[in-house]
This record gives C-alpha cells, sequence and structure tokens, in this order.
C-alpha cells in the first residue's frame, strides 16, 4: 500500500510544479489522509523540496481504525502538543530553501495563513485550490472495497432494527439504536449523524431525530452510513408503519422510487453530472413537485460523505469509472411527510455490467 501513497503524492507534486510552485502543505484532514494513508489529530503534510514530512503536533493515535502513517514518510512531531503543525511545516519548507509554498486556502483559516505567512516571510504563498480533493474523486478498488464493506454494514445494521418492533419508540431511539448496530457490525462508526424521520417529518433531507414516538400509519424513513476504515457510504429508505399504505403514500412512493430509478439508469462513464440530476428531476417535476425537490440528486462519497462530484442542475463536469456517488431523490410534504430513496453506487462502464449497486436492501414499499 505503500506505494499507492506515494503515487497519490508523486501526482500531486506533479501538479504543484506544473504551476511553478516549489512545496505544497496540505491541511485538510481527508485530503492528508488520502496522501499520508493517516491523519493524527492535528497533522499536516509538507511535500517538500527535499523530502515529504507528516507533521504532528503529538504520537498518532493506534487505533485501527485511524489508519497508520506511510512508512515512506517521515514523521516530525513537534516538542509540544499545543503547536500549530501548519505553521511548523512552513518553516520547514522554508530550511529546505523552498521559495513557494502551495497551501489549501479553503482549509486555512485567515489566522493561520497570516502566521504562515509570519513564519516564514520569504515563502511565497500560493492557493493549491482542490487539487487533491480532485484527485480523490476516482477511487481504486482499495477504496471500492472499504466503501463495500461500509454498505454491508449499513444494510445489516437497517435490516435488524426493520425486524425489531417499532410503534411507539422515538426518533431519537431508533437512531441510537442504528449507529450502536453500525459498531456492533465492524463500522468505525455512523459516516455521519443518522437521521429517522416519523409521520409529518419523513422524507425531509437532513431531518435531525426528534422525541416524536413512531406511530401507525406513518411513513418511516432512515438515512444512516457507516463508516470502514475512514470510508464512508449512504443508505435511505422509507416504509409504512403498521397497516397498509394509503393510496397516497404508494403513489408518492412509486413517484420517487421511479425517480431514483432513472437517476441510478443514467450513471455511466462520460455522462454529465447534471444530466444524472435531471434524470431523477424531471420525473417528479413532471407530476407537480418541483417546488418540493432538493438543490441536489446526489453526490460523491469517499473519505468524506460529501465529496465532488456535485449531481445537481447547475454542476459541470462528466463522470469517470471508478466514481462512487449518491443517487438519493426525496419528496416531502408539509404536514404530511414524504418519501426519500437513497442508494450508494459506484460508475462503472456498460461492459461491467453498469452502475455496481452497494446498499442492497430492499426498496420495496414493506408496512413494518
Amino acid at each position: 500500500m505503500s506505494e499507492v501513497y506515494a503515487n497519490r503524492r508523486s501526482r500531486l507534486r506533479d501538479h504543484v510544479n506544473a504551476a511553478g510552485t516549489a512545496a505544497a502543505l496540505v491541511t485538510r484532514p481527508a485530503n492528508v489522509r488520502y496522501l499520508a494513508a493517516a491523519a493524527p489529530q492535528g497533522a499536516v503534510l509538507l511535500l517538500g523540496r527535499r523530502e515529504d514530512l507528516l507533521v504532528c503536533a503529538g504520537p498518532p493515535d493506534d487505533r485501527p481504525h485511524e489508519g497508520r502513517p506511510d512508512e515512506n514518510l517521515r514523521l516530525h512531531v513537534l516538542p509540544t502538543s499545543d503547536g500549530d503543525a501548519a505553521v511548523a511545516a512552513a518553516g520547514i519548507a522554508a530550511g529546505q530553501d523552498a521559495d513557494s509554498l502551495a497551501v489549501e486556502e479553503h482549509h486555512l483559516t485567515v489566522a493561520r495563513h497570516r502566521a504562515i505567512g509570519s513564519v516564514a516571510p520569504r515563502l511565497r504563498l500560493a492557493d493549491l485550490g482542490g487539487a487533491v480533493e480532485q484527485l480523490r474523486v476516482v477511487k481504486d478498488e482499495e477504496e471500492i472495497s472499504c466503501l463495500r464493506i461500509g454498505a454491508e454494514i449499513a444494510d445489516q445494521a437497517l435490516g435488524e432494527l426493520l425486524e425489531s418492533i417499532l410503534v411507539g419508540r422515538t426518533e431519537r431511539h431508533l437512531a441510537l439504536e442504528l449507529e450502536r448496530r453500525l459498531v456492533d457490525h465492524g463500522a468505525d462508526g455512523p459516516a455521519f449523524s443518522t437521521s429517522v424521520a416519523t409521520g409529518p417529518h419523513a422524507g425531509r433531507r437532513g431531518h435531525r431525530p426528534t422525541d416524536r414516538r413512531v406511530e401507525e400509519g406513518d411513513f418511516l424513513s432512515v438515512c444512516l452510513g457507516a463508516t470502514y476504515r475512514g470510508y464512508r457510504c449512504e443508505i435511505g429508505r422509507t416504509f409504512v408503519i403498521g397497516t397498509s399504505p394509503a393510496d397516497w403514500q404508494i403513489q408518492l412512493y412509486d413517484l420517487v422510487f421511479a425517480a431514483q430509478r432513472a437517476g441510478r439508469e443514467a450513471l455511466a462513464p462520460g455522462a454529465a453530472y447534471r444530466d444524472v440530476d435531471r434524470a431523477a428531476r424531471q420525473v417528479l417535476d413532471s407530476a407537480g413537485y418541483a417546488e418540493a425537490l432538493p438543490p441536489l440528486t446526489g453526490h460523491g462519497v469517499g473519505l468524506e460523505i460529501d465529496e465532488d462530484p456535485q449531481l445537481a442542475p447547475s454542476a459541470m463536469g462528466k463522470l469517470d469509472a471508478c466514481v462512487p456517488v449518491t443517487v438519493e431523490p426525496g419528496v416531502h410534504l408539509p404536514g404530511r411527510g414524504g418519501v426519500r430513496i437513497d442508494d450508494t453506487l459506484v460508475v462503472r462502464p456498460e461492459a461491467d455490467g453498469g452502475p455496481e449497486l452497494l446498499t442492497i436492501t430492499t426498496k420495496e414499499l414493506l408496512a413494518l
């Protein structure tokens, strides 16, 4: 695996050098982990002129799910734990005779940016921009394997919950139980705050669980994800509680299901981001739900739960093979509830079977 991380750093170095910059400082934790195999608390990665360093405020954590730094990287541990690794790394870069340093301006605070300029006043600071994020978009098979295992864990946790008694329990209680089950099945933890929404809350994107209790006849929408070796996946499903669904629930569910299927079927190498969004969105739009639609239909996943690409109406760019994305259309009707269906898939060419579905819990409208 050392070779993989070395290759990633080499690709970034090529980008930095092509931009006329001598060294680069990576501070965003997910980007540090992508390039160094681990991102201890407060650590930064310096791609220097003479050598690459992982600069830490303290010794790396030994917990397995935190990852271990690439053995080909030299660790530089600051003498005091309250030091700023980014500022220290800038000083090291200056000591390596670098005349310029690319930094992640979108991640640094103004105060840290000033401190870096102050400790190394002769360094010309340039913006690294989203160079590392762009490298992260296409995943290798090891990364996809981690996502696949995370998806299996999330499917297990959700499947077990569906076999339990739900009526009378609160959204908050069910969310906590799901997160416990994720860890029980081997996840590092939840990929994001688990959302459980019932009744009038159902179908609301990003709903935070409340003390509302599950009642018969409710829509129940659940969105959860597992983190496995740092990689995060996502699944969302909607069910009906305790009785046969009403006609309006069946109609709304079938509509969202059709939109989600259209989005999934649009996933292919070379497909424009906006076209995938349009495929799902127009199904709901044509049924009169334009005002109830979310701002995007899906997004990339990986070391963070919300990565590029964004599948949205104004998104620019085209999909590549081996890009994992969510497809998650939904409709929420104020006062009544709604439906969300969310899968994590990997873009694959038609010759390889088309998009690979990682989250396999049934999308049938079950009455629980």
